[in-house]
């Protein structure tokens, strides 16, 4: 009877058994273990391998831990680890747990691009090209084209808590990139209504318009809304620099572009050309009427 046994599990199943076991052991995989045992230096698991696993201290968790490690991973607890290091020669492999919580907040912050979701993160430190966040205990860059404000001073960052929306999420490339300027523009987006004035700085000037730099977002000021009379030239109207008001007339949420206007401030056909200073000064009472200056925009 136990001779027919043998038969019945040849070489070849033993084979492909082992085989099983090797690849539950690689690097990478998740294999569930309890602990029986702690070190100075770690923790020893037993996954149902030959030799007892080990997982070192510092991969216990994603962030320092507070609690010691016994009391963090109690002796007889279960629970899944990472294997990060394939078995030696004694058939020891390495376990980690802070990789597994690693790989779970990658997966989140996929998600969260996904959704166009923005965040608040802490500025811990600057390099050459932008500033330094935590997220979630990984490492996220904001290149210093993507921040809002005095981007030549940038350890004036330091220690800011700055809202950011998901760039550049790879997992596989251990890149996360983040942007306070993308976030600024779509909290601001959802704020904006046509009809409201805004305050602003011409930050550029083009053939086509102006743009218009506010409260951490760009508008355009297209040459056609500058005023109900022909202008030849955006410079006759204004410089960079020059602080402007104007009202917001356009919102395309898809393309992110936002439409100003300040004809529709004017009195009469060529104001802005001729009086800047008193359409500026009586801005916020010419802009009471939102509906009003719609219609005018319609009528245009």
């Amino acid at each position: 009877m136990s001779g027919d046994i043998a038969l019945t599990f040849s070489a070849e199943d033993f084979a492909q058994a082992l085989a099983q076991q090797d690849f539950d052991f690689q690097r990478g995989s998740t294999v569930q273990g309890k602990v029986f045992s702690h070190t100075t230096d770690g923790a020893y698991v037993d996954i149902g391998g030959k030799s007892a696993a080990f997982m070192p201290i510092k991969e216990a968790s994603i962030e320092t831990a507070d609690l010691p490690l016994e009391e963090a991973l109690p002796l007889e607890s279960e629970r899944d680890f990472m294997i990060i290091r394939e078995q030696n020669a004694d058939g020891q492999v390495l376990l980690s747990i802070r990789r597994l919580e690693i790989q779970a907040v990658w997966e989140r912050l996929v998600q969260r691009q996904e959704n166009n979701d923005i965040l608040d993160v802490t500025v811990s430190g600057t390099n050459r090209g932008g500033v330094i966040a935590e997220v979630d205990g990984l490492r996220g860059f904001i290149p210093r084209s993507h921040l809002v404000g005095n981007k030549e001073d940038l350890e004036a960052f330091v220690g800011q808590t700055l809202t950011v929306a998901f760039l550049e999420v790879s997992p596989e490339n251990n890149k996360l990139v983040l942007s306070q300027r993308i976030a600024a523009r779509t909290t601001a987006m959802g704020e904006l209504t046509e009809g409201q004035l805004i305050e602003g700085t011409v930050s550029g000037i083009r053939p086509f318009g102006a743009f218009i730099d506010f409260a951490g977002v760009r508008g355009l000021l297209h040459i056609n809304q500058i005023s109900k009379t022909y202008v030849p030239s955006i410079g006759e109207a204004f410089e960079v620099g020059t602080p402007i008001k104007a009202v917001v007339v356009n919102i395309d949420t898809e393309k992110q572009r936002i439409g100003l206007s300040t004809k529709v401030l004017e009195k009469y056909p060529g104001e802005m050309l001729k009086d800047f200073d008193a359409v500026m000064a009586a801005a916020e009472e010419r802009a009471s009427d939102p509906a009003k200056l719609l219609a005018e925009r319609d009528a245009s």
